[in-house]
């Protein structure tokens, strides 16, 4: 039986960015709820912006601060995605790269059972299985991002192919982290994608575990911050049922000016009322204008921390804006709410592709030329969305998977269970 088995010590170590730590963190939890020790290593800045851990696996889960060194042209401070724009990103992953003898350190002196980690430690393979620890690669995306990375076959991955100020490229992170991995788990279920999940395991000769959609514990997503809830509360309910709509593009991307500009004008365009989460990090260098706030007193741009699983689950909103981010993806439809797709990085694109195939949602159009998309283009997604009761019917009757805590605990739980059985030997 798998309680009678020896406990684990288990490392993860996600990429510098939330959208990495917080499944990261997701699966800490889970794995430490079945008795097993976790080490959750980041660095201080980013340690410190986690949530709690509950008070019951507080025993179970230790929080390893390393600091990130310093990068010519990194921000002091800036310790994640979140701190930087797009284009330094390059040199938080050379940052990063800094980790490289610290964490050997860190392994050579506990000598975990397994080491979980994320695309970015292209160096971490040898050193762990050097001192005989067997290594896990956590895709945090689904099986079909993953899998149309690995081919190349599509040009908005264009830039992960090139070497960048970090001094490798992306895929190389991603050949190196997973080819020398003894198993891949991927954040799905074969529910979801079950195809693209036997064509990733058609080109990759060792195991492919889905470990679930990892629906974010309630903990992590909304936080204790009742006073921006109850603001947030009081405005949504005096909208209309399925009037609003919600948009968010999570903490990684900036929108340029021009971006900014034609989403802005979408909405107006479309003429539904609209809860815009705009953090500072989510537009370049300009300060906002009125430019959306005073439309027509329809719309409400909130800065502040807001609870999303929350908003998104309000009878009042209608749709999700998103960047189609896999984690927003799976927060929207674990509650029905269908999608507004416009995908800004690689995985994302990916993400709206399939979720369009399955008819929850619709992705703004991008001229074919030169990629850019219109105020024209974002009114007509929204239009069709908001109108078209198909995409909420869809995405109601997904969420019955997407929202189905006991199968992806299923998941989890015959994930551990590998990890149990599959142990490395006995290490020096």
């Amino acid at each position: 039986m798998a309680e009678q088995r020896e406990k684990l010590h288990v490392v993860l170590f996600p990429w510098l960015a939330f959208g990495h730590i917080g499944p990261f963190f997701e699966l800490a939890r889970l794995i430490a709820q079945k008795g097993h020790k976790i080490s959750f290593i980041s660095t201080p800045r980013n340690i410190h912006r986690l949530p709690k851990v509950p008070e019951n696996l507080q025993p179970l889960v230790d929080l390893i601060e390393l600091p990130l060194p310093r990068v010519d042209k990194l921000p002091e401070n800036a310790e994640a995605t979140m701190d930087i724009p797009h284009h330094l990103i390059p040199y938080l992953k050379l940052a990063f790269d800094g980790l490289q003898q610290p964490l050997a350190k860190f392994l050579e002196r506990c000598k975990p059972d397994w080491i979980i980690y994320d695309f970015a430690p292209y160096w971490l393979p040898p050193i762990s299985s050097k001192l005989g620890i067997s290594n896990i690669f956590f895709c945090i995306f689904g099986a079909s991002a993953i899998y149309f990375f690995l081919l190349k076959t599509t040009d908005f991955l264009e830039e992960h192919y090139e070497t960048n100020e970090s001094g490798v490229s992306d895929l190389f992170r991603v050949l190196e982290t997973c080819n020398g991995a003894q198993v891949t788990a991927t954040r799905t279920c074969v529910e979801i994608e079950g195809e693209p999940l036997k064509l990733f395991e058609s080109i990759y000769s060792k195991p492919v575990i889905p470990i679930g959609l990892l629906p974010p514990s309630l903990q992590f997503s909304e936080d204790n911050n009742d006073e921006n809830w109850d603001s947030i509360l009081k405005w949504l309910d005096k909208q209309e049922e399925a009037s609003v709509m919600y948009v968010a593009f999570g903490s990684e991307v900036t929108l340029s000016d021009e971006d900014f500009t034609e989403i802005s004008m979408g909405i107006e365009m479309s003429g539904f009322p609209f809860f815009w989460v705009l953090k500072k990090q989510n537009t370049s260098k300009v300060e906002l204008q009125d430019l959306v706030v005073n439309n027509s007193g329809k719309g409400l741009v909130w800065r502040r921390w807001a609870p999303q699983m929350r908003i998104l689950a309000h009878k009042s909103v209608g749709a999700f804006l998103s960047h189609s981010g896999w984690s927003s993806v799976i927060e929207s439809l674990q509650v029905g709410c269908p999608l507004v797709m416009l995908p800004f990085q690689a995985g994302q694109f990916v993400s709206a592709r399939l979720m369009e195939e399955k008819r929850v949602g619709v992705k703004v159009q991008r001229s074919e030329r030169d990629g850019k998309f219109t105020r024209e283009s974002v009114a007509n997604a929204l239009r069709s969305v908001m109108l078209e009761k198909t995409y909420r019917n869809e995405a109601e009757e997904i969420s019955k998977i997407f929202g189905d805590k006991e199968l992806h605990q299923k998941y989890a739980d015959e994930f551990v269970e590998y990890m149990e059985i599959h142990r490395p030997t006995i290490k020096d």
